[in-house]
């Protein structure tokens, strides 16, 4: 038979348990409400809606993890970027690879035999470098659910290459390629070497305006070129020395590999992990170094200004990886222009 003093014991057991649960409970609850509201804010900011219930709900699941996992990064110590919400963070990182990448390595042109070297006195290689400050970038664009990632780097590279040799600066149409380029899978994904080769067999792409951008796949259109180029370069597999060559030159088309922090980079230098497998390609359009010395990659994307930082890019340069982080240095190309 137990004593006062045990029974004394065991009310007390049980009196911290049941406050252990009650707040347990109401921390649950205010987690749960504080991730409802924010929910709630990040579709109207965004104005996304759901055909029904089921779809939100599942929708609202996703957001709540990848919210979740956002705050673990950000809280888990010093990091050299910071995660965020953003028009993507309802879809899970196998969702939204399979909906806003679009990269196909099987190119029709051998790589090796075009590949250049460049050599250029260090002297006269700037230590920083943006082409948004010289003219040669466009607003970033957003190639919404279509696998045209491919269509968006090779047009920002060629409206770099135009800008630099002309001193015009003329948004170039992704939906040509889209529909047009048979070397390519128009929203099913592309490569850009098979893109540039397209622009230059067909003698010019056209303006953005004359054959606008719709997110799918048409028809081909005929339109009257607005510019052209010569051919184009592949840089030297995995060497961000030849990289730098290239990109203190002009906008470069690279690939990368993307996976959820890529998806949810907000600001700062990213430095992964992201791996190697390749599934995106995007543009470089400068370099720099920060304030505390770590070397980035300035990146354009295609995924609008609401992603990343204002829809670009810091991207750890000289990780000490020959093919740089993400892949960088891997798959690197450039169009070339020579004026008569």
């Amino acid at each position: 038979m137990a004593t006062s003093v045990q029974m004394k014991h065991v009310f007390a057991v049980c009196a911290v348990m049941l406050l252990t649960c009650a707040y347990q409970a109401m921390s649950r609850t205010l987690s749960e409400s504080s991730v409802a509201e924010a929910f709630q804010h990040w579709k109207s900011q965004h104005g996304r809606q759901y055909v029904d219930d089921a779809e939100k709900g599942k929708r609202f699941k996703i957001f709540a993890e990848n919210l979740e996992y956002i705050e673990k990064f950000n809280n888990g110590g010093k990091k050299s970027y910071k995660l965020g919400l953003n028009p993507f963070s309802d879809l899970t990182e196998e969702e939204f690879i399979a909906s806003h990448t679009g990269l196909k390595l099987n190119s029709s042109l051998p790589r090796s035999s075009s590949a250049t070297h460049l050599s250029v006195d260090d002297d006269n290689i700037p230590p920083s470098m943006d082409w948004r400050e010289r003219g040669a970038v466009t607003d970033v664009k957003d190639q919404g659910q279509c696998g045209s990632c491919w269509a968006f780097s090779t047009v920002a590279a060629v409206e770099g290459i135009v800008q630099i040799k002309t001193k015009k600066l003329i948004p170039l149409s992704e939906q040509q390629l889209v529909d047009c380029d048979n070397d390519n899978k128009g929203c099913d994904g592309g490569f850009m070497d098979n893109a540039f080769n397209y622009i230059k067999e067909n003698e010019g792409i056209s303006s953005e305006s004359d054959y606008p951008y719709q997110g799918f796949a048409g028809t081909c259109q005929s339109a009257q070129p607005a510019v052209q180029i010569s051919g184009y370069k592949d840089v030297p597999e995995n060497s961000e020395e030849q990289l730098l060559l290239a990109v203190a030159q002009q906008p470069v088309s690279v690939v990368v590999a993307i996976n959820q922090n890529f998806q949810s980079y907000e600001s700062d230098v990213f430095e992964g992990p992201c791996g190697t497998e390749l599934n995106h390609a995007v543009t470089i359009i400068g370099y720099d170094t920060t304030d505390d010395g770590k070397k980035y990659w300035l990146i354009k994307n295609s995924w609008g200004e609401s992603w990343g930082e204002n829809g670009y890019m810091k991207l750890l340069r000289e990780s000490g990886e020959p093919e740089g982080v993400c892949g960088v240095a891997m798959k690197a190309s450039y169009p070339t222009l020579d004026l008569n």
